[in-house]
């Protein structure tokens, strides 16, 4: 059992949590519920309870040095950084993204870091929101099961995460107080399916509460949030935790369930905390409550203070390099213009400041001192050692908004005297950054003008984009043979792109979010940034690629799109009941194969569609995937089981996930407008009929299987029953509540009954 320790120093086995409760002052336990300082809980040096520290990632250590400056933004130490959110996620590849993870734990443990803040799972809402580069999709399957590896990797090392931001964070614009306004069914089906899925999957340390309100609560002190849902619903025995200055009143958010306010509040929420119990709005128990996790924690943290770890760097980098070409989507490869020959060829024209001087991650919190960084024209010319000339012109400068004719002069000539020009384009800094967000899709105008000079003087133009949000490609992709989707790649970003230009690498990327034609086609219209302090989540379910199908909309490239050096083909789909009923399983098998010539990995995607529900669902909905690695000509079958939430949808009524029988079909694809094959099964269900209630309409009651031949029963014959029957108005006297209905002079049917009939139907379907 484990004991206290007067000394300061941690006991050598875990904390005895209860005995240690029962020591803390109450001043030290408000105490405990306070950061120390930006970056450390609170230690109680007589109890033997250290402090620990929590650090921003999530795709590298931003641990700072000492103190830290009083905003958290400032230097830091240097730290591998991999591919952004918005990049890695193109990967679909869960075991990269856990290996990825523990690399960043081992990180972690180097530098006696307790928690890495991470990851961020909100859903892209919109292609403007400002920190998009460090969330991972618009779907939250794909964002659940990146995040939850991820978690799965990080953890393995003996390193806490901190999911992010619960929940429904889409915006910079009034992130500290905006309430977004969404429905529950809206909530449970896009919003918080990808928090759950790694709460219950992954298990992560810590939960970390957003800024905004959700319904007009603040997130840090909303029960229904951190208490009902995650807790109660998903089981969630963790640490919620402030994000920094998240925290509007302290007392109400300990009694809703956060635990951890961060950064240190100099003491106010400590005082809070303590006026709130003198005055009985807290008990003890609810301090108690929090106290114990805030343990729990450090407990688990302390094994991270012990010296003497150590990471590979040049292990790390090469994993950020092999990340960052697993990133990279090849939108468009007219003629096969890449991979470019390495072996011989003319010159090579590299334009544009990005491909010398690298954007390879986002501004904010999250933004990562590398071990060391490449850049792509240094590596181009390495990796083509002399056996094609390659040129460089700068085209642009990067935060300049005017073309310079000099520099687009330059440009051209270079373009003109190579064989292909490979042009590197994308947003400057200033374009993305948490706190803010873009007020348009568009690339820099000179360089949409550069890229048109270039063009014009070689027609075998090659773009290579970095932005951590999609950009308008419309209509100047027309003008480029291939594009390429860089991202912001991380540190090795320079030398992936090299990778995959020259096929060493041969793209394998899919798009975790739609690229749309224009920014007026994208869902929110109408409905962001908000105003007032609100915005109105009126699309509801139809997020993403869900909107463009509903819609029926062109888009520029569809998510999950991704082409390769290779080709792929999917044949013979099989599609099996496992079980049936309230919780179905459902088997999904199909083979892929390489029919190119080179070896190549491929995400095969699978979405389900509900043609028969009784409620609006989207088109389809992506439910599960696989990644296979194929040589030419070789094949593999696989198999995925889909259980009964990928069939089921929250049903507000019955306040739960309900699946409702009928046809079911399942989509095999290489993209979400790519549907290679499908297979339909037929599943039982269950009962979905909200409850009967003397409320219910009439045609509700008509149609029930034992109410509905009582109440015709009892109609017989007479005028009411002939006013339901009338072929004019029937309808009409069908959509009245039946208590008011049976008020109706001449009605054979009294309120008493309905009361009766209804408790009858739903003691039965119990």
């Amino acid at each position: 059992m484990a004991t206290t320790a007067a000394s300061g120093t941690a006991p050598e086995d875990g904390f005895d949590v209860p005995a240690l409760l029962q020591e803390l002052t109450l001043e030290e336990k408000a105490g405990l519920l306070d950061g120390s300082d930006f970056w450390h809980t609170q230690p109680v040096e007589r109890l033997g309870i250290p402090a620990v520290m929590v650090t921003d990632g999530p795709h590298g250590l931003r641990k700072q040095p000492a103190q830290g400056d009083h905003l958290g933004l400032g230097d830091s130490v240097p730290a591998t950084c991999f591919p952004p959110a918005a990049g890695i996620a193109s990967s679909w590849d869960v075991d990269l993204m856990t290996r990825v993870g523990a690399a960043l734990g081992r990180e972690c443990r180097a530098e006696r870091v307790s928690v890495l803040l991470g990851p961020g799972v909100n859903m892209k809402r919109t292609p403007l929101c400002g920190r998009n580069f460090e969330y991972y999709s618009e779907d939250p399957v794909l964002a659940g099961e990146l995040g939850a590896a991820f978690v799965r990797g990080v953890q393995s090392q003996g390193v806490g995460t901190s999911l992010k931001h619960f929940a429904v964070n889409n915006q910079e614009t009034g992130r500290m107080s905006v309430s977004a306004e969404v429905d529950e069914r809206t909530l449970r089906e896009i919003y918080l399916p990808a928090f759950e899925r790694v709460v219950t999957g992954a298990r992560p340390w810590t939960v970390m509460c957003s800024y905004n309100r959700v319904n007009g609560v603040y997130a840090s002190e909303d029960p229904w949030l951190l208490t009902d849902v995650l807790r109660g619903d998903w089981g969630y025995d963790g640490l919620v935790v402030s994000d920094w200055g998240a925290v509007n009143r302290r007392a109400d958010a300990v009694g809703a369930g956060l635990d951890l306010e961060m950064p240190s509040s100099g003491g106010s929420g400590t005082r809070a905390v303590l006026d709130a119990l003198a005055a009985g709005e807290l008990s003890e128990e609810d301090v108690d409550r929090a106290v114990g996790r805030v343990l729990r924690l450090v407990d688990r943290g302390r094994a991270a203070l012990e010296p003497g770890h150590a990471f590979d760097a040049d292990g790390h980098h090469a994993l950020a390099r092999e990340a960052a070409a697993a990133s990279v989507v090849l939108l468009k490869n007219e003629g096969g213009v890449l991979p470019l020959d390495p072996a011989s060829g003319g010159a090579v024209a590299v334009i544009g400041e990005f491909a010398r001087t690298p954007r390879y991650q986002g501004a904010g919190s999250s933004q990562v001192v590398p071990t060391r960084l490449d850049d792509a024209l240094t590596c181009l010319r390495e990796a083509l050692g002399g056996a094609r000339d390659v040129t460089f012109a700068a085209g642009y400068a990067v935060d300049s908004e005017a073309a310079d004719p000099a520099l687009v002069a330059e440009a051209v000539e270079h373009a003109r005297a190579a064989e292909v020009a490979v042009v590197f384009l994308g947003l400057p800094p200033s374009y993305e950054s948490e706190g803010y967000d873009r007020p348009h899709m568009d690339l820099p105008a000179q360089q949409v003008e550069l890229l048109a000079a270039v063009a014009e003087a070689n027609p075998n133009t090659v773009v290579v984009l970095s932005n951590g949000s999609v950009v308008t490609l419309e209509p100047w992709q027309s003008r480029a043979r291939a594009v390429v989707e860089g991202w912001l790649l991380g540190q090795a970003g320079g030398s992936a792109i090299a990778d995959v230009l020259l096929g060493r690498v041969n793209p394998s990327g899919k798009l975790a979010e739609t690229v749309p034609v224009r920014y007026r086609d994208n869902p929110t219209i109408g409905a962001f940034p908000g105003e007032h302090g609100t915005v109105r989540y009126g699309e509801g379910l139809l997020v993403g690629y869900r909107w463009y199908d509903a819609r029926g909309l062109d888009v520029a490239y569809p998510f999950g799109h991704g082409l390769s050096y290779t080709t792929f083909a999917y044949s013979d789909p099989r599609a099996t009941v496992l079980d049936d009923g309230a919780e179905p399983r459902v088997e999904i098998a199909f083979t892929v194969a390489n029919t190119g010539s080179r070896a190549g990995k491929e995400t095969a995607q699978v979405y389900v569609a509900d043609p028969q529900a009784s409620v609006h669902r989207p088109e389809q909905e992506l439910k599960a995937f696989a990644r296979v690695d194929l040589q030419p000509g070789e094949s593999t079958r696989v198999v995925l089981v889909l259980d009964a939430r990928a069939f089921a949808y929250w049903h507000t009524p019955l306040r739960r996930w309900a699946v409702e029988g009928g046809l079911f079909e399942l989509r095999v694809g290489a993209s979400s407008r790519d549907i290679r094959l499908s297979a339909t099964v037929e599943l039982s269900g269950e009962d979905v009929r909200a409850p009967l209630t003397p409320a219910s309409e009439v045609g509700t009651w008509l149609d029930h299987p034992t109410a509905g031949p009582r109440l015709r029963e009892a109609l017989g014959v007479g005028p009411m029953a002939g006013m339901l029957d009338d072929p004019q108005h029937g309808r009409m006297f069908r959509s009245i509540p039946l208590d008011r209905f049976s008020r109706f002079p001449g009605s054979p049917v009294t309120e008493r009954q309905l009361e009766d009939w209804a408790a009858e139907a739903d003691a039965a379907r119990s």
